[in-house]
C-alpha cells in the first residue's frame, strides 16, 4: 500500500500572500513615520550653535606721522609721558639713583591720599612743636632746604603742603609725616607700600624728604608717580604756584625757576651732590585747539662749566627736551563712530557688523602704538538693531579705553525650516 505524499494546499499560499505584503508595508510605513517623527524631534531639539563675534582687522597700528626725536640729556636718565596715555619714551636705563627732593612728590601723594582736600580747601590745623623747631635748626645747620617755623605756629594741611613743595622745606616733610603716621619711620613704610602698589619697582624711600641718598628711584618710576599725583587737582594747583606766604616764614618762592617757561607748570626739583640735578616737569600745550599736558623727568644731571649748579643744568636739559617734542604732539581720532570693528557670525543667517557706538580720540606723539581687542557680550538667538554685542578695548601707549560695539542690523531666531534642513 503506497503512502500519500503531503502537499500544501495551493489555496493557503494564495490566501496568505496578500496579508503578508500588507503587514510588511504597514511595518515599513510605521518605521518611516517613527523615524520621521524622531528626526523632526531631534532636529528641533538639537542645540543651535551660539552666535560669535570676530574682530575685524584695523588699519591703525600707531598714531600717524613721523615719531619725534627727543633731545635726550647727555647724562643721567629721562622719561616723557602724557596724562591719560602714560609713558611714551625713556632713556638712561633702569638703575635706581638718588632723587633728592623729588621724593617729596610721594610724601605729598600719600598725605593727600590719607587726607584728601578739595582745590579750595585748607584742611585741619597742624601745630608746630618745640621738637619741630629743633629739627628745623638741626636741618638748617646741615645745609638742608628748610622753612622757618616757630613753636605754637599753626599750619593748615594745605599750608604745610605748600611749604614742602614750593620752597621745598625738608623739615616740613618731617612735620607732615609725624602728623599723618606718628613718626617718620612709619610714614616711610607707607611711602614704600604705596610705591609697590603703583608698580614703582625700582623705587625705595629711606626718608620723607630725599636728603638721604638711600632714597632712590628711576626716571620711569617717577614719571608714573607724577602722572598719578597730577590726577589730584590740589597737587597740580600747588606745584604750579610761583610763591606762597606762610605764617612765620612769610613770603617764600618756588625753587623751580623753570615755572612759566615753555608752558611749564610744576612739578618738583631736587638737587644734591649724590643725586645731581633732578626735575619732574609738567607743561601745558595747545593741540588742535585743546589743552594737552606733557610730563617729563630728568635725573642725575651733574654740574658743567656751562651750568655750574645742578639745578641750572637739569632745568636747561629739561627745557631742551620739552622743546624737542612739543611741536610733534597731536590730537588724533583713533576710532570714529560707526567704524566696523567686528562681525557677528551665525549659522542660520548673515550676521550684522559690530560697529563703534561712539568715537575715541587720543593725544600723543606720532608712532605711539595703538592696539584694539574685541570682547563679545553674551548673545541669545535674537539680536535687535543697535543692540550692544561686544566691547572694543583700545590701548594707546599705556592708556586703555573702552568703546561699545552695536549690531548694524537685527537677527531673527532660526526658522523651523532651517532647523529641519540643517545637517
Amino acid at each position: 500500500m503506497r503512502r500519500k505524499r503531503f502537499r500544501p494546499r495551493a489555496v493557503n499560499r494564495r490566501r496568505s500572500g496578500p496579508r503578508a505584503v500588507v503587514a510588511g508595508l504597514a511595518l515599513v510605513v510605521a518605521v518611516i513615520v517613527v523615524a520621521g517623527v524622531a528626526y523632526v524631534a531631534v532636529q528641533l531639539l538639537r542645540p543651535v550653535p551660539a552666535m560669535a563675534v570676530t574682530p575685524s582687522l584695523t588699519r591703525l597700528r600707531a598714531l600717524p606721522g613721523v615719531p619725534p626725536r627727543p633731545a635726550w640729556p647727555g647724562q643721567g636718565q629721562a622719561a616723557l609721558g602724557v596724562p591719560g596715555i602714560g609713558m611714551l619714551a625713556a632713556r638712561g636705563g633702569s638703575q635706581p639713583t638718588p632723587i633728592a627732593s623729588v621724593a617729596k612728590i610721594m610724601t605729598a601723594y600719600v598725605i593727600l591720599r590719607d587726607h584728601p582736600l578739595p582745590t579750595g580747601g585748607s584742611g585741619p590745623a597742624i601745630t608746630v612743636t618745640a621738637a619741630d623747631v629743633a629739627i628745623y635748626a638741626h636741618d638748617k645747620s646741615r645745609g638742608q632746604s628748610v622753612v622757618k617755623v616757630a613753636a605754637g605756629e599753626k599750619l593748615s594741611e594745605r599750608q604745610a603742603l605748600e611749604a614742602m613743595l614750593i620752597p621745598s622745606g625738608n623739615n616740613i616733610a618731617v612735620i607732615l609725616a609725624g602728623w599723618d603716621a606718628g613718626s617718620q619711620t612709619a610714614f616711610v613704610a607707607r611711602m614704600n607700600a604705596v610705591a609697590r602698589e603703583l608698580g614703582l619697582h625700582h623705587t625705595r624711600y629711606a626718608d620723607v624728604s630725599g636728603f638721604d641718598p638711600a632714597t632712590v628711584s628711576t626716571a620711569s618710576d617717577q614719571l608714573r608717580l607724577a602722572l598719578h599725583a597730577l590726577q589730584i587737582p590740589l597737587f597740580g594747583q600747588i606745584v604750579a604756584m610761583p610763591q606762597v606766604t606762610l605764617p612765620v616764614a612769610g613770603l617764600a618762592y618756588n625753587v623751580n625757576s623753570a615755572l612759566g617757561h615753555d608752558g611749564i607748570a610744576g612739578v618738583k626739583t631736587g638737587s644734591s651732590p649724590q643725586a645731581g640735578g633732578c626735575l619732574v616737569f609738567s607743561a601745558r600745550k595747545t593741540v588742535a585747539g585743546a589743552t594737552a599736558t606733557i610730563v617729563g623727568v630728568v635725573l642725575g644731571v651733574q654740574p658743567t662749566t656751562a651750568h655750574p649748579s645742578e639745578l641750572a643744568g637739569v632745568i636747561s636739559a629739561s627745557e631742551n627736551l620739552l622743546r624737542s617734542v612739543s611741536g610733534d604732539l597731536e590730537h588724533v581720532s583713533v576710532v570714529t563712530s560707526g567704524t566696523v570693528l567686528g562681525r557677528v557670525h551665525s549659522a542660520w543667517t548673515t550676521g550684522p557688523a559690530a560697529v563703534a557706538a561712539t568715537g575715541l580720540t587720543a593725544t600723543g606723539w606720532p608712532g605711539t602704538p595703538v592696539a584694539v581687542t574685541v570682547s563679545p557680550r553674551p548673545l541669545t538667538q535674537t539680536i535687535r538693531q543697535g543692540q550692544p554685542v561686544a566691547v572694543a578695548t583700545v590701548t594707546v601707549g599705556g592708556s586703555v579705553s573702552h568703546v561699545t560695539l552695536d549690531a548694524s542690523h537685527a537677527v531673527r531666531p532660526p526658522s523651523v525650516r532651517w532647523r529641519l534642513a540643517r545637517l
